[in-house]
């Protein structure tokens, strides 16, 4: 399976059963939220995600090839806030994948069409 299609069934499973072997072992990160390098920190976080948020959805709406090492998604991420009154949330974004020659991502950089502050306003919305 290539990378392109592997990337389109880790949408559909997120955060569960992530292909984590196409990361190379220091693969830079970086969202509005985070910053580091390593494969294993990248796990823990998706960890993370899978552990604290309640029914998740990644929506894929685009995953394009724009430059032979780049891959692109744009995305919708929708979950439950694990508060009492259970408040549904979105953040809408994209993605950016570099590969290297041997076909690992090096660099997974996430971008939001909205601000920090607009997501936790949805807390109270």
């Amino acid at each position: 399976m290539d990378i392109a299609t592997q990337i389109k069934v880790d949408y559909q499973s997120f955060p569960k059963d992530q292909s984590f072997h196409l990361y190379a072992e220091d693969v830079y990160f970086k969202d509005p939220l985070n910053e580091f390098r390593g494969v294993e920190r990248y796990r823990k976080m998706i960890g993370f995600i899978e552990k604290w948020f309640i029914d998740i959805d990644l929506e894929l709406h685009n995953l394009s090839n724009p430059q032979p090492d780049q891959l692109k998604t744009a995305w919708t991420l929708h979950f439950t806030a694990p508060f009492p009154w259970r408040p549904r949330m979105s953040i809408p974004g994209w993605s950016e994948l570099l590969v290297n020659p041997q076909g690992l991502i090096v660099s997974h950089i996430d971008y939001w069409h909205c601000s920090r502050w607009d997501v936790v306003k949805q807390i109270w919305h």
